[in-house]
């Protein structure tokens, strides 16, 4: 038994330089990253050997359409998934864990066809070729994994739900602003003063108000991604659509969003209207600082690290071990081969389900962020164009100044 136990022992320390996805990454790795300042983005994610699990993720910010439900809801879908099945993420990430404990099946199979005996290719028996009260079989009853498997799926599932909060906190904190986005900029053209101004200057102030919103959630997007992908897009936007000095202001600043915000803030008090109404423009940025903090406290805060490491070992653990019990259950195959894909398919899956509560427990560079804002900036622009009577309709109004809110007559 004790020389079972050692090579137990030596199976599980082969494979531990093999497991690299549940193993987190040390802060010393994270602080050289921070400290460097890549002028090319190509090179640098080169440098970093980003894996194509990572790289994935950009793929994955989907905005759906008609079109896309309809497909979604395909007859097909489940062929069509299985035929994209070795072109996942997902699955790419775990692969080196999947392997691990295959080959620890594969090694359980052959170290007891040789303490066990065998059966040849045409099918007769052969004893063991090594026989020793000191080399047992390897194998294990199923009783242990029966019972901690409801444990290990409560671990599980625990993991995924959190997991998915996070990223359905994330995309409403994303509804938020543009909702508010489109609120904000329609009663800026609505409530606008045009008896207090030129009709150029009203054009340019709400051309301000749009710049300026869209700045915020750009400023934002940008905020919660990381730098290597996307700092030399915003730089370039920036310049492209606010004046320079603006432009540089935001990207000089410690916490760009803030300044974005206060800009916003300008643009809003630059507005002639009364006082009340400006009131309830500046509500929408506070829900915007709101949202801005809520997505901070997802990036910087992960479902407690201690957590993940022990559903990480529990799962790898339990799969390692699992190929032992297999043995007396896969009896009636040839030579127990079928606990071989059966190790193979439970840990694809299992560790799929974990690498999934991964991938989503940080949700920003899932989400379409740049769609969202694109789309933020287009609506914006266009809400500002719209005149009162252009759609043949004038609204009866009594300007009394823009210190006196007016009402209908």
């Amino acid at each position: 038994m004790h020389l079972s136990v050692s090579v137990l022992l030596a199976v599980c320390l082969c494979w531990t330089e093999t497991v690299h996805a549940f193993v987190p990454q040390q802060n010393n790795h994270h602080l050289q990253i921070q400290q460097q300042q890549p002028q090319n983005t190509q090179l640098y994610t080169e440098a970093l050997e980003i894996p194509y699990g990572e790289e994935s993720r950009k793929y994955r910010r989907t905005v759906y359409s008609h079109d896309d439900w309809v497909k979604h809801r395909s007859p097909d879908r489940f062929w069509n998934n299985l035929k994209t099945t070795t072109k996942s993420g997902i699955y790419k990430n775990v692969g080196r864990e999947v392997v691990a404990v295959t080959s620890v099946s594969l090694l359980v199979m052959l170290w007891n066809m040789l303490t066990a005996g065998y059966t040849d290719l045409l099918g007769v028996d052969h004893p063991a070729l090594i026989q020793s009260q000191y080399l047992p079989v390897l194998k294990l009853p199923m009783n242990p994994f029966t019972l901690s498997s409801s444990f290990l799926g409560l671990l599980l599932v625990f993991r995924t739900n959190k997991a998915y909060q996070r990223w359905d906190e994330a995309r409403k904190n994303w509804g938020m602003n543009i909702n508010h986005t489109r609120d904000l900029v329609r009663m800026g053209n609505a409530f606008y003063d045009s008896s207090q101004s030129t009709p150029s200057q009203r054009a340019s102030d709400l051309d301000r108000l749009s710049k300026c919103t869209w700045a915020f959630v750009r400023s934002m997007k940008r905020h919660l991604s990381p730098e290597w992908e996307d700092e030399e897009d915003f730089r370039k936007e920036l310049y492209e659509r606010l004046p320079e000095s603006q432009a540089k202001a935001i990207l000089d600043a410690a916490h760009r969003p803030n300044r974005a915000l206060y800009d916003l803030s300008l643009a809003i008090e630059q507005l002639p209207m009364h006082f009340i109404r400006k009131d309830e423009m500046h509500k929408a940025l506070t829900i915007f600082e709101d949202n801005l903090g809520s997505s901070e406290r997802l990036l910087t805060s992960p479902v407690p690290i201690f957590y993940n490491r022990h559903v990480a070992r529990f799962l790898f653990v339990w799969h390692l071990f699992l190929p032992f019990a297999l043995w007396d259950a896969c009896k009636d195959s040839w030579n127990h081969y079928l606990m071989i894909p059966s190790t193979a398919i439970l840990s694809l899956f299992m560790f799929g389900i974990e690498e999934l509560a991964t991938q989503m427990e940080e949700p920003f560079t899932i989400l379409p962020m740049q769609a969202f804002c694109d789309k933020i900036g287009n609506w914006c622009n266009e809400i500002v164009s719209w005149e009162d009577g252009d759609n043949g309709i004038i609204t009866k109004k009594s300007y009394d100044g823009h210190n006196s809110v007016y009402f209908e007559g």
